[in-house]
């Protein structure tokens, strides 16, 4: 088997010396080529170029969930193609790691390649969903370039959390749970619009959701990870389904106490509920509107603001190996 393993150099839990190991593990089983990322979109243009190759079969991300976001983006510039494209093995080095984990990886990298030689060795693998967030036709946002997903976007309050996280990490601040806590304070109080949203939510042959401060949108289920504590926005959400959001209409102080603790305790059975929560299931085109230009993340990643973005749930898009 040929393999590309794409390796961010600044995955903020591996060491060079162990990126080396495991180099030199992958490279025992496979005829592997490790290409180190030097810029931001490098890991896209890597896979896009595996995608285009007729040699290579499968494709290891080494990082975290920027860089898979990155090779997936790469993988499917032409769309999805499961049985055409090469697989995607992801070998967790980021700060949460939330998709190698909802695959069921461990979430130390040396034991993930470990069950990555497995994976190969006994020829498992699943097709899972992802999300595609495009510019809405006929709004200022039309041109923007659709993107994947593979776990989760954002748009409003908790995207914008993620850009205040970004600013520090530029700053020179570790990423830590301390410092997403920290923002999310400071957000929820310079947050304009907390006891009236500006985002709807349309979908085909339904009434809009209106008024929300805050949507979620799931992939899977966790939505995120609290060191080793999964926190369930939407427990309904899988990669075998579409997509799932969780919207918020309020944001007050007794509001955001009352959904704090729920997404603290949530299980695999019982996400965020209540008079301001709203929760809907397997979801495959709809499209979030703002009055007022709102920021948007994909799988952790700040991409600025938007008024208007649209969604769709793609079943059976990329073969994983797991």
């Amino acid at each position: 088997m040929r393999a590309l393993l794409v390796v961010n150099p600044a995955a903020t839990t591996t060491s060079a010396r162990t990126r080396d190991v495991l180099i030199h593990a992958l490279a025992s089983e496979m005829k592997l080529e490790a290409v180190t990322t030097e810029y931001r979109g490098h890991a896209r243009d890597l896979g896009r170029r595996a995608a285009e190759s007729k040699d290579v079969e499968l494709v290891v991300a080494l990082g975290g969930d920027g860089t898979v976001n990155e090779v997936v983006n790469g993988l499917l510039h032409g769309g999805p193609d499961p049985d055409g494209l090469p697989g995607l093995a992801v070998v967790p080095g980021g700060s949460t790691n939330v998709f190698a984990r909802a695959l069921g990886l461990p979430n130390d990298a040396v034991e993930a390649t470990g069950a990555l030689l497995d994976a190969l060795r006994e020829r498992r693998a699943r097709t899972v969903s992802l999300g595609l967030a495009s510019g809405t036709p006929g709004t200022d946002d039309e041109a923007v370039p659709s993107r994947w997903f593979t776990f989760c976007a954002g748009f409003g309050f908790d995207a914008g959390v993620i850009g205040r996280v970004e600013q520090q990490r530029e700053r020179g601040k570790r990423s830590t749970h301390a410092l997403y806590l920290r923002q999310v304070v400071r957000q929820f109080l310079e947050e304009p619009h907390r006891r009236r949203g500006t985002i709807t939510l349309e979908r085909p042959g339904a009434d809009p959701v209106e008024d929300l401060v805050l949507s979620i949108i799931c992939n899977t289920s966790p939505w995120t990870y609290l060191g080793n504590r999964p926190v369930y926005a939407s427990p309904e959400a899988s990669f075998e389904t579409a997509l799932d959001v969780l919207g918020l209409s309020r944001l007050s102080t007794a509001a955001v106490a009352r959904y704090a603790t729920q997404l603290l305790t949530s299980t695999p059975e019982r996400g965020p509920h209540g008079k301001h929560a709203a929760s809907l299931h397997d979801l495959t085109d709809f499209t979030l509107h703002s009055k007022v230009p709102l920021p948007l993340q994909m799988d952790g990643d700040h991409l600025g603001l938007r008024t208007s973005v649209t969604f769709t749930g793609v079943r059976r898009a990329l073969r994983v190996i797991v």
